[in-house]
Order: structure tokens, then C-alpha cells, then sequence
């Protein structure tokens, strides 16, 4: 899905802040919301419990003694090695992805050098992977990024997914919701490499490319949804919101319908689309209340389009939104009072 993805491979260095533990997040710093990024540096990197950086002397908590929890992959690698900035992203996205069925430490061999010694590593980038405390395999050199996900199940198993894949969608939504677009995206691009058919995650990362500007992208993730779920709600939600800006593009500017209003209050069709253009100014509450009061004014204007309308908004912008729970109770209050 990172084909369709402005925001890069994987994003963010805030994983581990959130409340939500997931075995999904962004590990490398990025380049800005919707911008291009440059290739991701193999440079230390935290996230949570899943993704973290190791020093010789955490080595054996972080590793011996995690190990005999769940097996932990031990990325030895260099700021110099060429080989290891290539390598370094493909893992941690085919670690995230696992779903928490292993771990990964990452070491510096150029500050910590005396493990990779005693391991007998002569060459980097190397993966070493750990269970019950002892090395029980690995492989050295940039492998393609398949033969990291079977290395992988080789040694964490194969598990169903499903825990972590609802984890993940909490924490991404967490992350969206404190304004750290770049790890939700990412959270939702790893998801959707294991589990390709989550509209959540689908819907998720569409309505990020779409709210970046990437109209076309969002169609195109749209597009990927099995026949069967096309109509879930995250799904329907997203194609309101992409129908409702491309209404609104056409209106113009807003300046002329507030003209409009001022000269005539009962002008409902400048009021109407003055609605549509707030909304997709992100004023939620105003383009609401607009069409509210074509609603208190004149529930009938044009077959009752002020309400199919405010239906329409609550639907893009979803159920438990704070401008739909307050504009609904609003709409109830007009027309069961």
C-alpha cells in the first residue's frame, strides 16, 4: 500500500508515547505531512517495546532476558553501511507487520563493538535472531524484504493477526488524534501489509492521502476494497467526504454567497452553499448550523435538501464526531420539539 502513501515507508518517532501499546508504528524520523521523504537513515530509533535501540550493557535485558519471553532479532549495523540503511527500514516494517510475534534491537557496532565480537560477526548488516537467551539463527548481507518476512515466520510463527490489527487501529487512531498524521499513516500502511482487506485501516490511511491532498490516492486505496465491504462505513465515509469537497469546489468563493445572505437572510441555496464551502474549509460547526437553519426555516426547501444534506455531512464526518453529535442533537430538537 506505501506505493499509494505520500508520506513515505514508515513515519514518526512518537510510537511509544501514546497510551495504546501495538505492535505497529512508525520508527524513522520523516520528512513533513505529504511531503516526499529522503531515504530513511539506519540511525537509532525507539518505539515502544517492539523497535528499540541497545547498548552493551542493556544487552542482556533487552535481549538474553526478553528472549525468553518472545524471540528477539538483534540488527547489528554501522552509520557507514551502505547496506544497512537499505536493510534497516524493510525490517522494521516486516517486524511491525508480525504483529508482535518478535521483537527488534538495533546496535551500533561503531559504539558498542564488543557483542558483535563475541558473536564472531565479521561483516554487516547482520541479524541475529535470539530465543530463551541463545542465538539460534540468522543472516547477514540486504536481503529482499521476502526472505525477511519468512526468516521471520521461521522464527516467530505465523499467528492470525487479529489482536494486534485492532491494537493497531486504536493506536492509529490515537496518533491521528494527537496530530501525528505521519505515525498513523504508517500504522495503517503496516496494517495493511498484513491484513490487506481492513477497511479501518483502508478508510484510515484513504482519508490521510485524501486530507493531504492526494484525492487521486485515496480513490485508488478505495479502489482495493474487497466488492463485499465497499459499503462499510469507514469506506462510505470517506467517498461522502471526497463527493462533498469535489461539491464544494465547484460553489467558488464564499465571499459572494455571505453577500448574498446579508442582502437576503431567506436566500437559502446562498446559505446551502455557503454550508458546503465551510465544510470543506474544515468549519464543521458553521456549515452545520447553516443548514440548520434552512431546516428552522423551511423544512421543505427543495425536498427537503437542507436535511438529506446535514445526513450526508454526518456520514462523512462520522457518527461519534463532535460537530455531528452536537449539530444531531440540534436537528432533533427542530423537528421533534
Amino acid at each position: 500500500m506505501s506505493d499509494n502513501n505520500p508520506f513515505g515507508g514508515s513515519f514518526g518517532n512518537k510510537g511509544g508515547q501514546y497510551a495504546t501499546t501495538v505492535q505497529y508504528g512508525g520508527t524513522e524520523p520523516k520528512a513533513g505531512f505529504g511531503e516526499t521523504s529522503a531515504p530513511p537513515a539506519a540511525g537509532p530509533t525507539t518505539t515502544g517495546d517492539v523497535i528499540k535501540d541497545t547498548t552493551t550493557a542493556a544487552f542482556a535485558a533487552d535481549v538474553i532476558q526478553e528472549s525468553r519471553r518472545q524471540p528477539v532479532l538483534v540488527n547489528f549495523w554501522a552509520p557507514w553501511c551502505g547496506p544497512c540503511k537499505q536493510l534497516t527500514p524493510q525490517l522494521e516494517k516486516a517486524v511491525k507487520a508480525a504483529g508482535g510475534r518478535v521483537k527488534l534491537v538495533k546496535m551500533n557496532i561503531d559504539d558498542h563493538p564488543s557483542i558483535a565480537g563475541q558473536l564472531g560477526i565479521q561483516s554487516i548488516p547482520a541479524v541475529i535472531a535470539f530465543k530463551d537467551g541463545q542465538p539460534v539463527d540468522g543472516f547477514m548481507g540486504a536481503i529482499p524484504e521476502s526472505q525477511i518476512n519468512e526468516f521471520i515466520t521461521k522464527v516467530g510463527g505465523k499467528g492470525n493477526g487479529a489482536p494486534p490489527v485492532a491494537e493497531a487501529l486504536a493506536a492509529a487512531a490515537e496518533a491521528r488524534d494527537a496530530g501525528d498524521m505521519q505515525t498513523a499513516a504508517d500504522i495503517y500502511d503496516a496494517i495493511l501489509a498484513q491484513a490487506p482487506e481492513t477497511v479501518e485501516a483502508i478508510g484510515g490511511l484513504g482519508d490521510l492521502l485524501f486530507e493531504a491532498g492526494d484525492t487521486e490516492g485515496a480513490e485508488a486505496l478505495l479502489a482495493t476494497a474487497p466488492e463485499a465491504k465497499k459499503d462499510a462505513p469507514p469506506l462510505a465515509a470517506l467517498r461522502a467526504k471526497i463527493a462533498l469537497a469535489a461539491q464544494a469546489a465547484a460553489l467558488g468563493n464564499p465571499a459572494e454567497f455571505e453577500r448574498r445572505l446579508a442582502e437576503n437572510p431567506k436566500d437559502h441555496q446562498a446559505r446551502f452553499d455557503l454550508a458546503m464551502i465551510q465544510n470543506a474549509m474544515g468549519d464543521r460547526t458553521a456549515a452545520a448550523d447553516n443548514l440548520l437553519a434552512i431546516i428552522k426555516a423551511d423544512r421543505s426547501w427543495n425536498e427537503d435538501g437542507a436535511r438529506t444534506q446535514l445526513l450526508q455531512l454526518f456520514e462523512a464526518w462520522g457518527m461519534t464526531d463532535e460537530a455531528t453529535l452536537a449539530a444531531r442533537r440540534k436537528l432533533s430538537a427542530l423537528l421533534f420539539s
